[in-house]
C-alpha cells in the first residue's frame, strides 16, 4: 500500500490539485479504503465542495466520496441533510457558511456524502483539533480547485500533491509545470533559531544582517516595494517578506546583485513563474521558507476533463525521473 504508511506517521493531512480535476477525489477515496482496512479512525473535511457526481465546469462525471463506518466528518448543514450514509449528528458549529452551519457528525452505516468545509484556514484549523479531541487517528482536509493555502505546515502535518492531464496534455508541460511547484515545496528552511523569531512578524519585510540582527524595512508590502527610497540591501543580502511572494519582487531582487537570500513563511505564500524564478536562482539567489511541508506522495490523473488520455505508465515514470521522487497512478494500485 504505497505511501499509506507514511501518512499514518502524521496527525493531519492535507490532498491538493495543482489544477482542478488532477485526482485529489479519487486519491482522498483510495485513501479512506486503504485506513477502513487497517481500522484507522479517520476524521475528514474539504476546504470548498467536493464529492459532486458532475463536474460545475466540464459537466463531466466525478467520483463521489464514499465514508466508512466510525469515520467523522465536517461538512454544512445543506450538504449533510442529502448525505447518503446513517450517521451520528456530533456538532453543529456557530461558523457559518453560505450553505448553513458547519455539521460534524460520525458514519454509523457508511455511504455517499458530499464535504463542504471552511472557506479559510483558521477554521480549518479549529476542525482538525476539534477531531483531534474526538479521538480520531488522522484529520484529512481534501482540497478545492487549487488551493494550497491548506497544504501549508501551519495547518497540516503532510500533504499529498495531485497532478495529471487537467494541468497540460502535453507530457514535457506537465513536467514542468508539477516540477515547479515541486522545488517550491522543498525548499530549505531556515534554522530553528531564526525561525522562531521570524514567526512572529505578521507583516512587511524584514532584513536579517550578518550578526542574526532583525531590520523592519519600513515597507508594508512587495507591493509597496517600488515606492521604498532606501536601499533595502543596507542591512545585508537575507530578507524575509512575511506576505505573499510575486514575480515582481524576485525581479526587484534579481536586478540588484547576486547573493541574495529572500525568506517565506511556506511555500503556499509564493506566487511566482517558472521563469522569473530561474532567472532569480540562475543569478546565484536563493529562496528559502521558515517551515518546510512534508510532501507524502504525488499522484497522476492521466485523464483530462476533455477526455485526452496520458499513457499512465510512462507519464509516471517520466514524472519520477524528473523529480527524482516516487509517483502513483492510485487507480493503478487498486488494480
Amino acid at each position: 500500500m504505497p505511501f499509506i504508511s507514511e501518512i499514518l506517521r502524521h496527525r493531519s493531512l492535507s490532498i491538493v490539485g495543482l489544477e482542478k480535476n488532477t485526482g485529489k477525489t479519487v486519491c482522498l477515496n483510495y485513501i479512506l479504503h486503504r485506513m477502513n482496512q487497517l481500522g484507522v479512525h479517520v476524521g475528514v473535511t474539504s476546504i470548498g465542495v467536493d464529492g459532486e457526481q458532475v463536474d460545475s465546469v466540464f459537466a463531466t462525471a466525478k467520483p463521489e466520496i464514499t465514508l466508512f463506518c466510525g469515520t467523522h466528518f465536517i461538512t454544512s448543514e445543506k450538504h449533510y441533510l442529502i448525505r447518503q450514509a446513517v450517521s451520528r449528528l456530533v456538532a453543529v458549529d456557530s461558523q457559518r457558511t453560505s450553505l448553513g452551519p458547519l455539521v460534524t457528525a460520525e458514519v454509523l452505516i457508511q455511504g455517499k456524502v458530499l464535504l463542504s468545509g471552511a472557506a479559510t484556514t483558521a477554521v480549518l484549523k479549529r476542525q482538525i483539533q476539534s477531531l483531534d479531541s474526538m479521538g480520531v487517528d488522522i484529520s484529512i482536509v481534501d482540497g478545492a480547485l487549487s488551493r494550497l493555502s491548506l497544504a501549508s505546515p501551519t495547518v497540516t502535518d503532510c500533504m499529498i500533491l495531485a497532478t495529471g492531464a487537467a494541468v497540460s496534455a502535453n507530457v514535457k508541460q506537465l513536467i514542468a509545470k508539477t516540477r515547479h511547484l515541486y522545488q517550491l515545496i522543498c525548499l530549505d528552511e531556515v534554522d530553528e533559531t531564526l525561525r522562531n523569531r521570524l514567526s512572529i512578524i505578521e507583516s512587511g519585510i524584514w532584513a536579517i544582517d550578518n550578526d542574526g540582527e532583525i531590520h523592519d524595512l519600513e515597507i508594508a508590502s512587495v507591493f509597496l516595494i517600488d515606492r521604498s527610497e532606501k536601499d533595502i540591501l543596507r542591512f545585508g543580502h537575507t530578507l524575509f517578506a512575511a506576505g505573499a511572494i510575486s514575480d515582481r519582487l524576485l525581479k526587484i531582487l534579481a536586478a540588484k546583485g547576486k547573493d541574495i537570500t529572500l525568506i517565506a513563511r511556506d511555500f503556499t505564500k509564493i506566487f511566482v513563474t517558472p521563469e522569473v524564478y530561474v532567472d532569480y536562482t540562475r543569478r546565484g539567489n536563493r529562496l528559502m521558507v521558515l517551515q518546510r511541508s512534508k510532501l507524502i506522495a504525488i499522484t497522476l490523473n492521466p485523464t483530462s476533463p476533455q477526455g485526452f488520455l496520458l499513457d499512465s505508465k510512462s507519464t509516471c515514470d517520466a514524472l519520477s525521473d524528473a523529480l527524482q521522487t516516487p509517483v502513483y497512478d492510485v487507480k493503478k494500485i487498486e488494480q
